[in-house]
């Protein structure tokens, strides 16, 4: 509120939110009373008592919902706060595991498990991370509802579990290796946003790319070459067999099937930015659009009446004259 936002209005981030949808009583009364989605028979009863056609109360619709949507300046703030978080906690974390025996010698992980003192700094590293996914979890139910909402429910699940259960097992050195590698790729997420938002398009492209990059080699290269490694192997062969070991590694395997889903939809998104030269909308964009956007005035079914409906008169003999929607994309 304080740091974000003028940095937002000087960086000329627009405040305003998606194009509002034109004042309709009886629309405006479906939406709010009935439904946000109305099927096809009750869009047809709604075009015979507007005299709309059925496209142009899709679109109200269609505007309606995207006018709930944060603005491209909440937006902005709240990316800057998560790259906040991230660039912070990363560097915390790289600067306290510089300084232990495990981070080049994983199989220190489990020398003298479970007798191992959980350092102050490591518990201070540990209780920010669970705070923060705590925040995420519940937030995300008053944040956007993106496509993706169920699978994000499910990696905010697993790894508040993974943390809590690694904090109470004491496997938190290992612990501190996972947390380390997956802030990487967040930095630069959220930095790409902020440009996007800021209409930096070549350096929002540029820095989608280096996250794909990152991602892809942290998540898909490093994570199971070097975490499940020693979780799967190590830590059997040091310790044996007890039951922690396959709770922890079911989430694990958990986490890198998620990791192999967001891989699939970021190559997907890179491949497209680098055939069409700019990165293509995210499927997981908070706004709705549809290729009838274009369409800037509803095409009445009686263009020529001059009867007004909803007791206001227009420049089509409705109240329900719309100027067409723009579409505010995020990756």
């Amino acid at each position: 509120r304080f740091i974000a936002k003028p940095c937002a209005l000087g960086l000329k981030v627009q405040a305003n939110g998606p194009q509002k949808a034109q004042p309709n009583a009886i629309l405006e009364k479906v939406f709010t009373a009935i439904t946000k989605h109305p099927d096809e028979k009750r869009l047809e009863g709604l075009s015979k008592q507007l005299d709309w056609d059925v496209r142009s109360i899709q679109r109200w619709f269609r505007q309606r919902r995207n006018q709930e949507k944060p603005s491209t300046l909440r937006k902005f703030c709240e990316s800057m706060w998560r790259f906040t978080f991230y660039l912070y906690i990363f560097t915390y974390g790289v600067r306290f595991l510089k300084k232990t025996p495990w981070l080049w010698n994983t199989r220190q992980c489990w020398s003298g498990y479970p007798y191992q003192p959980l350092m102050p700094d490591l518990h201070y590293y540990y209780i920010v991370e669970l705070s923060f996914y705590w925040s995420l979890m519940f937030s995300q139910f008053i944040d956007v509802k993106r496509k993706d909402f169920g699978i994000m429910f499910t990696h905010h699940i697993v790894t508040v579990t993974l943390i809590t259960f690694s904090y109470v097992t004491n496997l938190t050195r290992v612990g501190t290796l996972i947390l380390c590698l997956h802030d990487a790729a967040d930095i630069v997420l959220e930095a790409a946003k902020m440009a996007n938002y800021c209409k930096c398009q070549k350096l929002s492209d540029l820095l989608f790319l280096t996250f794909a990059v990152v991602f892809i080699v942290s998540r898909l290269g490093i994570y199971p070459l070097w975490i499940l490694n020693t979780t799967l192997f190590e830590l059997y062969e040091a310790l044996g067999n007890f039951p922690a070991l396959w709770v922890f590694n079911v989430l694990l395997i958990v986490l890198q099937i998620l990791h192999c889903f967001w891989s699939y939809l970021i190559i997907k998104a890179a491949y497209k930015a680098i055939s069409k030269g700019k990165v293509a909308k995210d499927a997981r964009s908070d706004v709705e659009s549809s290729s009838d956007e274009e369409e800037t005035v509803p095409r009445s079914k009686a263009p020529h009446s001059a009867i007004a409906t909803n007791g206001t008169s227009g420049a089509n003999g409705t109240n329900g004259y719309l100027t067409g929607a723009t579409c505010s994309e995020e990756h």
